[in-house]
C-alpha cells in the first residue's frame, strides 16, 4: 500500500509519537487528520507540514460526540482533497501510576481507572470503529485490494507491567489482545490491523517521570541503552503501512528491554 494520494489519521497526532507519525505520513505524500487536545501545538505542527497536507481538528477521543464531529469534519476534508481513507493510527494515551492498594490499605479509585481505560482502550476502540465505515469504502489499491491499514499503539507494560501499573497494563493489554481478532473481523474488507508495542520512548508521558524512574527503565535496556525516539516509532508506522504482509500482529519496539518488577 501506498501513503501518496491516501488520507490517515492520526489521535495524539500534536506531539510525541503522533507528531513524528504525521511528519513522515506528509513527507510520503500522504495527507493528516491530526487530532488532539492540545489546539496550540495541532496548529503549530499544520503549520509546519501545510495546510495543503494537515488538518488539525480539537478531539477529546474519550468523548464519543468529538470523535463523531472531526470524522465528519475529517469525511468532508477527504472529498474536498480527493485522498481517500488509508489508515488510522490511533496514538492518544495516558498514564497515570497507582497502586491496586496502597500502603495506606486505600484502593485506587475508580475515577483514576477510568481515566487510563478510557483514553487508551476506549478512545482507540471509538475512533477506529467511527472511521472505519469510511475506511472501508476506499477505493482499494494494488494487487491485493487493499482499503487501508489500522496501527495502534500498546506498550511493553502490556507484557511485563510494572507496580503502580495495573491499570496502564490492562488498557494497554487490551489493545494487544484485540489486535488478532479486529485483524479477523476486518479482512474482508482488505484492511490490515497491525499494533506496535513500545517501551519507553521520548514522548510528554515519559518527560513527566522523575529522574529515578528513568534511570531505573534504562538500566532495564540492552541496545540501545536509551529511550527509543519517536522517528525510529514513526518508521516502522511507515513500514506497517507498505508492507501488506503485517498483519494481526503485535510488533515489540524495545531494543530487547524487559521490565523488571521493581525499579
Amino acid at each position: 500500500m501506498k501513503i501518496a494520494g491516501r488520507t490517515f489519521v492520526v489521535s495524539g497526532g500534536a506531539s510525541g509519537l503522533g507528531r513524528a507519525t504525521a511528519r513522515d505520513i506528509v513527507k510520503a505524500g500522504g495527507n493528516v487528520a491530526i487530532l488532539d487536545m492540545n489546539a496550540d501545538l495541532g496548529e503549530v505542527l499544520v503549520t509546519e507540514l501545510g495546510a495543503s497536507s494537515a488538518k488539525f481538528w480539537s478531539c477529546d477521543v474519550a468523548d464519543t460526540d468529538s470523535i463523531a464531529a472531526v470524522v465528519q469534519g475529517a469525511v468532508g476534508w477527504v472529498a474536498a482533497t480527493g485522498k481517500p481513507f488509508g489508515g488510522i493510527i490511533p496514538a492518544a494515551g495516558v498514564g497515570r501510576p497507582g497502586l491496586i492498594l496502597d500502603r495506606h490499605n486505600n484502593p485506587l479509585s475508580l475515577s483514576s481507572i477510568d481515566f487510563v481505560m478510557n483514553i487508551n482502550l476506549r478512545g482507540t476502540l471509538d475512533l477506529v470503529r467511527q472511521v472505519l465505515p469510511h475506511l472501508s469504502t476506499s477505493p482499494p489499491s494494488g494487487p491485493d485490494g487493499e482499503r487501508g491499514v489500522i496501527v495502534m499503539v500498546a506498550s511493553a507494560a502490556a507484557f511485563e507491567g510494572q507496580m503502580g501499573q495495573v491499570v496502564y497494563a490492562a488498557s494497554k493489554g487490551a489493545v494487544a489482545s484485540m489486535t488478532l481478532p479486529m485483524a479477523r473481523d476486518l479482512s474482508r474488507f482488505g484492511i490490515r490491523v497491525v499494533t506496535i508495542a513500545p517501551s519507553m520512548f521520548d514522548s510528554a508521558m515519559t518527560a513527566a517521570m522523575s529522574d529515578k524512574v528513568k534511570v531505573g527503565l534504562k538500566k532495564a535496556m540492552e541496545f540501545p541503552p536509551r529511550p527509543g525516539k519517536p522517528e525510529e516509532f514513526s518508521s516502522l508506522v511507515t513500514q506497517v503501512i507498505e508492507n501488506v504482509m503485517l498483519n494481526g500482529v503485535v510488533i515489540r519496539l524495545d531494543g530487547a528491554t524487559r521490565m523488571p518488577s521493581k525499579l
